[in-house]
C-alpha cells in the first residue's frame, strides 16, 4: 500500500457535486478528514487503452484543484492497459484491491 499512500496511511477518493475535479484516488495522513495529502492518482480499468499522457495531463489539473495539494505530490496510475507516459507511478490493479482491503 505505501506505493499508493506515499508516506500517507490512507487511501481515498474525491469528487465535488459536479464531479469536476474527480480524483479517483487520494493518499493522506488520515481520514475521514486529511491534514496532509500525500498523492493523488487515476484508475483506468481499460485493457486495450494505457494510462497516457492525456490522463496524466487531466490528473495534473485535477491536482491542481484539490485542497491541500501541491506540486511536489506523488502521480499514482493504477491501469490494466499499462503506462504509457512519464511522470506517474505505475502499480499494477492487485495494489489497488490491496490498499481497500486493509
Amino acid at each position: 500500500m505505501d506505493g499508493l499512500v506515499g508516506r500517507g496511511r490512507e487511501v481515498g477518493g474525491y469528487w465535488t457535486r459536479t464531479n469536476d475535479p474527480e480524483i479517483d484516488l487520494v493518499g493522506a495522513d488520515r481520514g475521514p478528514v486529511a491534514e496532509q495529502i500525500t498523492s493523488v492518482g487515476s484508475v483506468k480499468w481499460l485493457e486495450r487503452h494505457p494510462f497516457d499522457a492525456h490522463d496524466l495531463g487531466r490528473l495534473l489539473q485535477h491536482r491542481s484543484r484539490l485542497p491541500g495539494a501541491d506540486e511536489d505530490l506523488a502521480l499514482v496510475a493504477v491501469s490494466r492497459g499499462g503506462v504509457a507516459t512519464e511522470g506517474v507511478r505505475a502499480l499494477p490493479p492487485e495494489e489497488l484491491l490491496v490498499a481497500y482491503s486493509d
